[in-house]
């Protein structure tokens, strides 16, 4: 059966009608454009809002930075000072030493022998003439009692051959005996007087070599250890020794000096000055001896261009040991009333060298403006002259405390020796000058002064300290400040 085909438009369902779209916003329509300039406004209106609340903020974020900067450079520096001294300088010359004994014996044996007794222990001091061991004495004891017995058979003999040679003389003398028998019995009393000269030298040799049995010190001294132990048998000719005595007291220092440097030494020695020498340990801090020139080495040591001298220290406190290496201050002269401060309180920058000097009350106005204007920040191209710690805690100062600023001095260096500095001008005795926290100071910058306990360093020596006489307050205060300083610098605030 067939069918008729289908069409396309039978099959599907119509679809419903489209609807017109809105007409957009233009010239032929008014309503778009009023929506459009409504719109240009708004993003004006916001973008000119934004702009003035943007400026707003920064003008409050820079006057609370301002405040902000204004409170830190307000607030005072923890610093450590000293007073400018005026003193008798030495000007020196440095070296490295070797400490040597004064004397130095190896105690030996001079005979065979057993070694039967030490009568000292290692280390004790002993004197010159002191026993220090005994050797057998038995062998020698018995040779002197042999020679001694040969001696008495000897003048016993000799006794007998003057008789006979007394005798013969008479006999000779009245014709009964030839000339010849005479003078042989001379001749044999003549040999027993020999054989008694020979044994009294035999006793001298046996007494000798007894005395040789016991041994003693030949200086004063220090026993080292011992080498050999009692019971062995020593001799004459070992190698070694028994013992070893250093004379410490006095002791010697030899070290040597630049070949430029001689003629300046000789001069001063040849004029019979005796030049003072100081020995200082390996760190050359910590003073040990002082002593004085000994003499000069009668060459120079052509490979090093250098000479060598020796040096004596009375060491009545033992501070000097045999092969310590100490450094050595060779004083050629005394400069009486120089400036002196330490090498930690010279800085060095653009306008050259100079110090900051601590002074009382608030800073004038016209620093203060300047060091508000730069901002409170260093000194440029400011350096240390000389060796520098890190400052101490930084804190607020006290209500109570009596206000200190600095003052940046310029200064003229003479003369350095070693941590002192020694000045011509620009500061004058008892001025207070910072030695440790110069890298947050400027001219006009405040601080809490502290008086320096080693301003030459963390492991100087400062024997001669004084009082820096700006305020013990200051320092009591200080330590009141120490955790309101820790908090300031963990908040990396820089006072």
């Amino acid at each position: 059966m067939s069918s008729a085909p289908i069409s396309e438009h039978e099959t599907q369902p119509a679809l419903p009608a489209a609807k017109p779209l809105p007409s957009l916003p233009g010239p032929e329509n008014p309503e778009g454009s009023g929506f459009r300039k409504w719109i240009v406004f708004l993003v004006i209106a916001l973008v000119v809002g934004a702009a003035v609340w943007k400026i707003r903020k920064n003008t409050e974020e820079q006057a609370v930075q301002g405040q902000r900067m204004s409170a830190m450079m307000d607030r005072a520096t923890p610093v450590q000072t000293v007073r400018v001294q005026q003193k008798t300088m030495p000007i020196y010359l440095t070296a490295l030493g070797t400490v040597t004994a004064y004397n130095t014996v190896t105690i030996k044996s001079r005979v065979d022998g057993q070694l039967i007794r030490v009568n000292v222990r290692e280390g004790q001091r002993v004197r010159q003439g002191e026993l220090l061991a005994e050797i057998d004495p038995a062998p020698y004891q018995a040779a002197l009692a042999q020679a001694q017995g040969q001696l008495a058979r000897d003048q016993a003999q000799n006794a007998n051959d003057q008789a006979q040679a007394s005798r013969y003389g008479a006999l000779f003398d009245a014709g009964v005996v030839s000339r010849e028998n005479a003078q042989a019995q001379q001749a044999l009393a003549g040999q027993s007087r020999g054989a008694i000269q020979a044994d009294q030298a035999a006793i001298q040799a046996a007494k000798v070599n007894l005395n040789y049995a016991r041994i003693t010190s030949p200086i004063n001294g220090v026993v080292g250890l011992r080498q050999v132990d009692p019971g062995n048998i020593v001799h004459a000719s070992d190698t070694n020794g028994l013992l070893v005595v250093t004379q410490l007291q006095p002791i010697t220092v030899i070290f040597t000096l630049p070949e430029d440097h001689l003629p300046q030494v000789l001069d001063l020695t040849r004029k019979g000055k005796k030049l003072t020498v100081e020995a200082y340990d390996r760190s050359g801090t910590t003073h040990l001896a002082t002593g004085s020139v000994l003499t000069v080495d009668n060459q120079i040591d052509t490979t090093t261009g250098t000479v060598k001298v020796k040096a004596v220290f009375d060491n009545k406190d033992g501070a000097l040991f045999p092969n310590q290496f100490v450094n050595v201050r060779l004083v050629l002269q005394q400069r009486p009333n120089a400036i002196v401060v330490p090498a930690a309180a010279l800085l060095s920058g653009s306008q050259g060298n100079y110090v900051y000097l601590v002074k009382p009350g608030n800073p004038p106005a016209e620093l203060q403006e300047a060091n508000n204007a730069a901002g409170g920040a260093a000194p440029s191209g400011g350096r240390r002259a000389g060796k520098s710690g890190r400052s101490g805690n930084a804190g607020a100062p006290a209500q109570n405390q009596d206000p200190f600023y600095v003052i940046a001095q310029t200064v003229k260096v003479d003369l350095t020796e070693g941590a002192q500095v020694i000045l011509l001008g620009g500061v004058k005795p008892g001025d207070t000058v910072v030695v440790d926290g110069q890298e947050k100071l400027r001219s006009g910058s405040r601080v809490i002064p502290r008086q320096a306990t080693n301003p030459n360093g963390p492991r100087a020596v400062n024997p001669n300290r004084a009082d820096t006489g700006v305020g013990a307050d200051a320092e009591k205060q200080e330590k009141q400040d120490q955790p309101q300083g820790r908090q300031g610098r963990a908040g990396g605030q820089q006072p």
